[in-house]
């Protein structure tokens, strides 16, 4: 299955919360579309950002990033985020439970 590259990578999933970021946040994002790489660019230098993921609907893309505590988190999204030429809005999701499944692959071999 790595041959024919249906597996990519072989992984370890973390505990967030074990090593001490325990909050997590989804943050919708609108931007100037003619500014976006340097956007994300910028984006990926904040310690704490994960995941960004360019998506349809009322957002330009979703950020997914962790912080060891809320006032972090308000900092991050605050003055991080907020000080980033380009953003022209954004709303922020506070996780407050995570629930998770675990998806079976249907493959034909």
């Amino acid at each position: 299955m790595v041959k024919s590259k249906l597996i990519k990578k072989f992984t370890i999933d973390v505990n967030d919360k074990e090593l001490g970021y325990a909050v997590k946040s989804l943050t919708g994002i609108n931007m100037d579309s003619k500014q976006r790489d340097v956007v994300i660019e910028e984006l990926f230098k904040i310690p704490g950002v994960r995941e960004i993921s360019e998506v349809t609907g009322r957002f330009d893309i979703l950020v997914i990033m962790f912080a060891k505590n809320l006032p972090e988190m308000h900092r991050l999204i605050s003055e991080e985020i907020g000080k980033i030429q380009g953003i022209v809005s954004s709303e922020s999701f506070i996780e407050m439970k995570r629930r998770k499944k675990q998806m079976p692959y249907m493959i034909d071999l």
